[in-house]
């Protein structure tokens, strides 16, 4: 039986609750036979600044890169706003993306059928809901140059944030997207701002030339980001494999999120690419945030966790199998009335972090037997 070696980086707030739950199913998977896990844990975010004055140390940027995957639970909060931009905990997280070329951030929003009353629209909108927003997670706005505040003559002050993305980082990005559709419906809509932006003007360019040269079989889309907002919630269905830039994808992707019901509910893969030996760097992380706010409480969802899981099982071990029995227990554990208070109905019984991840465990357990 192979042994995959795991590093964890629980961050901050409710990271370490969070990662606390995908320790729990990941000794339900040994127990299965199906696999077998060799895990280290290290810092990163608040915690990392408050131990070593930076965000992500050298020693655990080489743990990551060593790594067969990592699994990453969330960072920042109010402790640290005062720190200098430079070191604050989200710099740790793009540092992880920018230094092991996680170019490609898979985020699936999926309706469970369980759940489908818990979303904000009505549940003939969002039932059978399975959308997978593929986000360029290197480039773009976040990480363009210049990227400064400066105080003008006058005493005022200027920003300047700086959205720039080449061909090459298009192209691989839009290849991501596609072959994902092969597998599934076949469908691809590209979201980005062409009417006003020249790195959309490009995008659309791009994007058009590699469908029509490798990929003409899928169907293309083209579809402005804030109409594709607008439609997310108008008629999500319409979609499935959604492709767009970095901080689109972020905001489209929360969108996304709420058509499932929780934020706690999604879970994403950070992709690399694949390289001579037919492996790839990959980070698993869940797309909410460190939510201090009830950090330590046991109220976290640790569900978006689990299925990060369940993805690094898929695409970095390919053990297919493996993750269909968490996918599933998940999926019957909601079924059977398993709530956190974030996806609670009215009457419902609300578990905390830990019992609901062991309820997702057991349900694993029962099902590989």
């Amino acid at each position: 039986m192979a042994t995959y070696k795991l590093l964890l980086l629980p961050g901050d707030g409710i990271g370490p609750e969070v990662m606390a739950g995908v320790q729990t199913v990941l000794a339900a998977l040994a127990e299965t036979g199906l696999a077998h896990f060799e895990t280290e844990a290290d810092l990163v975010g608040g915690c990392a600044i408050d131990a070593h004055g930076k965000p992500l140390s050298d020693a655990t940027l080489a743990k990551a890169d060593a790594a067969d995957a990592i699994l990453l639970g969330a960072v920042g909060g109010p402790k640290w706003n005062g720190v200098a931009y430079e070191i604050r905990p989200e710099a740790g997280l793009l540092r992880l993306r920018k230094d092991l070329g996680l170019f490609a951030n898979l985020r699936p929003a999926i309706c469970y059928p369980a759940l489908a009353d818990a979303s904000a629209l009505k549940r003939e909108l969002v039932e059978g809901l399975d959308i997978m927003i593929v986000r360029e997670l290197t480039g773009g706005v976040y990480f363009g140059e210049p990227k400064e505040i400066t105080t003008l003559p006058d005493g005022s002050k200027r920003a300047v944030d700086t959205q720039v993305y080449t061909t090459a980082e298009i192209e691989r990005i839009a290849h991501v997207a596609f072959d994902l559709a092969a597998k599934r419906s076949g469908r691809v809509a590209s979201a980005e701002k062409h009417n006003v932006m020249k790195s959309g003007v490009l995008w659309k360019e791009v994007v058009t030339e590699v469908h029509a040269r490798h990929h003409a079989g899928i169907e293309l889309e083209h579809v402005l980001a804030d109409n594709c907002a607008m439609q997310l919630v108008r008629r999500p269905k319409q979609f499935d494999v959604l492709v767009t830039d970095n901080l689109f994808g972020d905001v489209l992707s929360d969108v996304a999120a709420m058509l499932t019901g929780s934020l706690g509910m999604l879970p994403s893969a950070s992709l690399g690419a694949v390289d001579a030996r037919g492996t790839r760097k990959a980070l698993y992380e869940p797309v909410h945030g460190s939510a201090p706010d009830i950090a330590g409480q046991d109220k976290a969802n640790p569900i978006a966790m689990i299925g990060s899981l369940a993805m690094c099982l898929r695409y970095s071990f390919g053990l297919g199998e493996a993750a269909d029995l968490v996918d599933g227990a998940i999926t019957a554990a909601l079924a059977g009335g398993a709530r956190t208070a974030d996806i609670a109905g009215e009457g419902s019984k609300v578990l905390g972090t830990r019992a609901m991840a062991e309820t997702i465990a057991a349900e694993l357990r029962t099902r590989a037997a």
